[in-house]
């Protein structure tokens, strides 16, 4: 049997936060879109007009506890 040791460059370096922050706007952004479509969308606030945004997302938004009706 040999004995395995762990050389330092095979350690894993952390993720610089300049390469990181541009995610973290972009997940950031689609969670408050998404956020805005399933609680607000055809309420006083909507940008949309019709009602097929807010039977689309209905069901989530009674699953989040947004009310509709």
């Amino acid at each position: 049997m040999s004995d395995i040791t762990l050389a330092p460059e095979a350690l894993q370096q952390p993720i610089p936060i300049r390469e990181l922050l541009p995610w973290v706007i972009f997940v950031g952004l689609l969670a408050v879109i998404a956020i805005y479509f399933v609680g607000a969308e055809q309420g006083a606030t909507s940008l949309i007009s019709g009602t097929w945004v807010h039977e689309f997302v209905h069901d989530g938004r009674h699953m989040l506890g947004f009310p509709c009706h």
